[in-house]
């Protein structure tokens, strides 16, 4: 069986979103191009940063639509990185609360996609 292990945003300006996106993740890309950068993340998954204006097929949507999720250990954890993510003046559409499914948070990247990062409730 297959698993997905890549996700790719579109977005307007690949070398501005992956010099964000290395502040958020504290990493660098390990490809970067004009119209393409690549970020691989701890457990392997690939972060792709694709030039909107370069997709085949077109893209019809951006940012909002889905989200990209970071799932941490514990409540704590989601505050550090909240506080940490507060400090490079990100843009919060939603601030650190319990949920149904655990302690959240969201924020948005400049292209509108949605950054949520969560503790899931413990059993």
């Amino acid at each position: 069986m297959t698993h997905p292990s890549y996700a790719i945003l579109y977005v307007q300006n690949p070398a501005a979103s992956a010099a964000y996106y290395s502040r958020l993740l504290e990493c660098d890309p390990v490809e970067s191009s004009p119209a393409f950068a690549l970020f691989v993340l701890q457990g392997g998954m690939k972060l792709g940063l694709w030039a909107l204006d370069g997709v085949v097929p077109a893209a019809t949507l951006m940012g909002g639509g889905a989200e990209l999720c970071l799932a941490l250990d514990d409540n704590e954890a989601v505050d550090a990185v909240h506080a940490r993510w507060s400090g490079l003046a990100l843009p919060f559409l939603q601030p650190p609360q319990s949920m149904d499914f655990g302690y959240t948070f969201v924020a948005k990247d400049p292209d509108g996609h949605r950054l949520r990062v969560f503790a899931p409730c413990q059993p």
